[in-house]
């Protein structure tokens, strides 16, 4: 009710030029500064999982799938702690839960050392 009444000359103008985002950063750096680190680590943390969750199908791949899993979820989560926008948190997400599945099939299939060390 308060809008209804509120005389036509009491709002604010807003300004279009400050609503602009600066064109500098990446395609993920939302706030438009640039972030290497986090994306190298959203990338490390991708492949890591696309390797570990393709390599876990296979039962004579464990040690592959269960060491890229586990430096994969390692990246990962050292990549949440210091991430900065959204973007880097959802892609990490994605290399996390894929890295823990291609890690857990692979320590079912025989583990880090599975016939490696007796």
């Amino acid at each position: 009710m308060a809008q209804t009444v509120r005389p036509a000359g009491s709002r604010p103008v807003p300004r279009r030029t400050s609503d602009a985002r600066p064109a500098t950063g990446s395609l993920f750096a939302t706030d438009g500064k640039p972030h290497p680190l986090q994306e190298a680590l959203m990338v490390v943390t991708g492949v890591l999982g696309v390797l570990a969750f393709v390599t876990a199908m296979f039962h004579s791949l464990h040690l592959i799938s269960s060491w890229a899993g586990l430096l994969g979820i390692l990246t990962g989560a050292y990549g949440q702690y210091i991430s900065r926008t959204t973007w880097e948190r959802f892609a990490l997400i994605l290399g996390l839960g894929s890295s823990a599945v291609g890690f857990y099939l692979g320590m079912a299939h025989g583990g880090l050392f599975g016939g490696v060390v007796t």
